[in-house]
């Protein structure tokens, strides 16, 4: 499923770029750029669909394919082979839940840190331009926000860890 990957990419790149491009008209090109924004969810997430669909399945296939050409002789290497099929999309389906879940919350939680981030910064340049011994105060409440992001990745590391 590489290939929808290969071809979706360049596509959406461009038309990101091309989104970019509009939106230097003003308000309408605002509107397109929205609209783009949400077309390019649309393509990730068929993108996402098509690939966590054909993960497992498309290997099982090609091996079942495979083994099944064989004559009687091969019987037992095939039932062999079908099991061992089985048993690795079972472990390669749990390995992919917990790589997309690492993923998310890593994605998730430093996005989160970002806003958090923008809001308690800015709040804290404001405090400390008009009082400047507030600076270590400020810069705490500026870490604890920073520190989303940390926790975001201690489970990343271990949602990989179990995968």
């Amino acid at each position: 499923m590489t290939s929808a990957w290969i071809a979706g990419l360049p596509l959406i790149g461009g038309v990101a770029i091309l989104a970019r491009l509009m939106a230097r008209r003003g308000r309408s090109g605002v509107y397109i750029m929205a609209a783009t924004g949400v077309v390019l969810v649309v393509a990730a997430v068929v993108l996402l669909i098509l690939t966590v669909q054909a993960g497992p399945a498309a290997a099982a296939t090609a091996t079942a394919a495979a083994a099944g050409g064989k004559a009687v002789a091969g019987a037992k290497l095939a039932a062999g082979a079908k099991a061992a099929t089985a048993a690795a999309a079972t472990s390669s389906g749990s390995n992919t839940a917990a790589l997309l879940g690492a993923g998310i919350a890593v994605a998730g939680s430093t996005i989160g840190a970002g806003i958090a981030v923008a809001y308690t910064g800015a709040a804290a340049l404001a405090a400390m331009s008009e009082r400047p011994e507030v600076f270590g105060r400020a810069m705490v409440i500026v870490g604890l926000a920073e520190g989303i992001a940390i926790y975001g990745l201690i489970i990343g590391i271990l949602l990989i860890g179990k995968a």
